[in-house]
């Protein structure tokens, strides 16, 4: 097992902030809680597949949730509240050991983003267990379901739920895990739009044929191959699509970028107007909490399960939703989804059609 300095810790979160196509939260808040932790004198430690017994027992927090914006009234009501001293994934942890009288070995993070990679390993060193080295998306995805364990046949349950409030749940079973995403969001909803949950609780040789492996590993190199792009003044989306298989698709400059938050969900339509070699042109991306699908001069272009990856290049940072701002220059890049997302289950479950739009998916390398 390997500890994880300080450096690794803070390039893993900007490696997952740049592989979760603008989801996966905040990255500001992702770093905020590591260098607490650290502060704190928590270790934080990245396991192997290899390393982990086969009956080992592991779950997978991460945090749900939406950045919609309150009313008055009910900001007011939530400010009234008492407040825990952890976070809601830790509570969620805690909660889920509680019920089955036993400790989980190890965590692993629910996707890949600048918050939800981070929440996991926070868990993981507060709680003295390990990260293990995989995910079950590769990405950020909207919904619970868009997970490799569904592709498996992995059950949801039992999983805990908690908030920043003391409030905690169990669901025991759920019908399926559309019903388990329902009542999570309705959760979050009710619980100053975020919740902290831990689900996919089972030992450790049932689960890892389900995951996708190596991929915390693989945050940590795309995030030191941006930070050197960035310490030599390049725009990194270049320096990590050459090195990990993608292809930059589109510069130019934000003028649409309207977004509603409903039923626990950020929608947005980000409209980027040409420059370069690409002025006459447009290309407009549809959000829902992740950058989903592209359209390029009103004709479908990248589409999930690959990704959309879009830097601010006044930054040189990610964009993560829903934080694009009228006359931002951006550069925006895709890369190939995971093998298990490009099977047919995978596509019925994370493809274009789940969006609600009739189209065949193409892979990236043939659209370009």
């Amino acid at each position: 097992m390997r500890h994880l300095s300080k450096q690794d810790l803070h390039d893993i979160l900007l490696g997952a902030a740049i592989l979760g196509t603008g989801g996966g939260g905040s990255l500001e808040h992702g770093i905020k809680i590591i260098d607490k932790a650290l502060e704190d004198g928590c270790v934080f430690t990245l396991a192997s597949a290899e390393e982990i017994p086969e009956d080992a027992l592991v779950g997978t927090p991460y945090g749900c949730g939406s950045v919609g914006i309150l009313s008055t009234d009910m900001q007011k009501i939530y400010n009234a509240l008492d407040k825990i001293d952890t976070t809601p994934e830790v509570a969620a942890v805690k909660t889920i050991e509680k019920y089955l009288n036993k400790s989980l070995y190890g965590l692993i993070a629910t996707e890949l983003g600048g918050a939800n990679t981070a929440v996991a390993l926070e868990a993981g060193a507060r709680l003295g267990k390990p990260i293990i080295d995989a995910d079950p998306a590769g990405r950020s995805v909207p919904c619970l379901q868009h997970s490799t364990y569904y592709l498996e046949n992995i059950p949801i349950y039992p999983m805990a739920i908690a908030n920043e409030f003391g409030d905690t749940m169990l669901i025991v079973k759920a019908a399926n895990d559309e019903r388990a995403e329902a009542l999570t969001r309705a959760a979050a909803v009710a619980s100053f739009n975020h919740v902290g949950v831990v689900d996919h609780i089972g030992e450790w040789k049932k689960i890892k044929n389900a995951l996708l492996l190596n991929t915390i590993t693989l945050c940590l190199k795309v995030g030191q191959t941006a930070r050197e792009a960035q310490n030599n003044n390049r725009n990194y989306a270049y320096d990590v699509s050459q090195m990990f298989g993608g292809k930059v698709i589109f510069e130019g400059i934000v003028t649409s970028c309207e977004w509603e938050d409903r039923n626990g969900f950020t929608y947005s339509d980000l409209v980027i107007k040409g420059i370069n070699a690409y002025n006459q042109d447009e290309l407009k991306i549809w959000i829902q909490n992740e950058n989903i699908i592209s359209f390029k001069n009103g004709e479908y272009f990248v589409t999930v399960p690959d990704s959309i990856n879009i830097v601010v290049n006044q930054t040189n940072m990610p964009l993560l939703n829903p934080n694009a701002k009228i006359g931002m220059e951006v550069t925006v890049f895709a890369l190939k989804a995971f093998d298990k997302w490009r099977t047919k289950k995978g596509i019925e479950i994370l493809g274009p059609g789940f969006f609600g739009h009739s189209i065949e998916y193409r892979k990236l390398e043939e659209l370009l």
